[in-house]
């Protein structure tokens, strides 16, 4: 191409026009001060961009190689644990071999014989509760009044299922008296202790101790009885305030009890307070107790303990299942389990009966009392559980 046709780029340095230095479109570097290029030596243009530096590959750590055997135990693809790894940024090689040498390491080998063990009573456990859930009325909770301590005993303590007692509170003088107001002119100077900040902490239950907060009682009142639905302020079973000599006269509004209970209310009885929305999420107990609502309804929901292997059980009493928004992406199994449910009302009384799931929301403001004093054993060995 002649110069004439060239696109003008600007004035070029006298200097390099002299020195004949064919010219580029690319930007001139700048030379530092001081310095000047050889006669007839060109100056280099602009550098190209550097090549993407290729992420660094991290070893197979510790918590990965848990990962790999946790996946391997539930059987779960070679090919598609390594993809895993990799896409995380860990070496695949590493894993590969990993993998390979799991059928050799003994204690792998013991794994599996657990996991086998475990897969054999979860297949009787499930088949045992696929006959109780063949029944057309399964998965009603019964509402029942004028209960013996026989039937009682009989269909619904041995029987394990749950009941709603319609009755059982009916001549309390609870039933009269108590009231946000009410609590607030006998105890509102009281101080008392109950779990704050509860939306901030997605394991509240299983943080409860960290969450407890001392404050003023009719302070508390006032803040739920002018709350929205909110499960952040809570006074639950877990804070034993019916335990205080100065609270002592709530329990003298308590009773009759039926027969079936014994005379150790005041070292086993439990009050809950809060607002709409409070909730309690899916565990199980270590015993068996009646709840009575005393103030507002509660929403209860049942998952027989037959279905535990279906529940994810991985921590103490507690599961990750959320009923009310169940993410079967996270948690597959859960689509297969049957739930009872039931909206225990004011006046009414919720027998749990032992290990079975429950998780709980209030829908109203709520006042209730949880008792454990049956008369009949109820005192059980869970192992690890608290």
């Amino acid at each position: 191409m002649r110069a004439r046709d060239r696109k003008n780029h600007g004035a070029r340095p006298a200097s390099r026009a002299a020195a004949g230095v064919a010219r580029s479109s690319e930007p001139e570097l700048a030379l530092p001060p001081g310095l000047v290029m050889p006669a007839g030596k060109a100056v280099l243009g602009k550098c190209p961009p550097p090549l993407d530096v290729p992420a660094e590959i991290k070893p197979l750590d510790d918590s990965w190689r848990q990962w790999i055997v946790d996946n391997a135990l539930r059987r779960c693809p070679a090919d598609g644990m390594v993809s895993t790894v990799a896409t995380a940024g860990f070496d695949p090689a590493q894993a590969s071999g990993f993998i390979a040498a799991l059928p050799h390491n003994p204690m792998y080998r013991a794994a599996e014989r657990q996991r086998d063990r475990y897969e054999r009573y979860a297949r009787v456990m499930q088949n045992v509760q696929a006959v109780r859930e063949s029944g057309d009325d399964y998965t009603r909770v019964e509402r029942r009044a004028d209960l013996s301590r026989d039937e009682f005993i009989e269909r619904y303590v041995r029987g394990c299922r749950p009941v709603v007692i319609t009755d059982l509170a009916r001549d309390w003088p609870a039933m009269k008296r108590w009231s946000f107001a009410e609590f607030k002119r006998r105890y509102g100077s009281m101080t008392v202790q109950v779990q704050a900040g509860r939306d901030k902490d997605a394991d509240y239950e299983v943080n409860k101790v960290s969450l407890r907060h001392d404050t003023n009682f009719a302070a508390f009142l006032d803040r739920v009885a002018t709350s929205d639905v909110t499960n952040d302020e809570y006074l639950t079973a877990s804070n034993e305030l019916l335990r205080r000599p100065d609270f002592a006269g709530l329990l003298e509004d308590v009773g009759p009890l039926p027969d079936y209970c014994d005379d150790t209310l005041r070292h086993s009885a439990s009050l809950w307070v809060g607002p709409a929305g409070t909730r309690t999420p899916l565990h199980h107990d270590t015993l068996m107790l009646l709840h009575t609502q005393i103030v507002g309804r509660k929403r209860w929901r049942f998952v027989s303990p037959l279905s535990a292997p279906k529940l994810y059980n991985d921590f103490d009493v507690y599961s990750p299942v959320d009923f009310e928004a169940l993410d079967l992406e996270r948690f597959p199994e859960a689509a297969n389990v049957k739930v009872l449910d039931v909206v225990v009302e004011p006046g009414e009384t919720v027998f749990l009966p032992l290990a079975w799931w429950h998780q709980v929301t209030s829908l109203d403001k709520c006042i209730s009392l949880s008792f454990t004093n049956l008369d009949v054993p109820n005192k059980f060995d869970f192992g690890h559980a608290s």
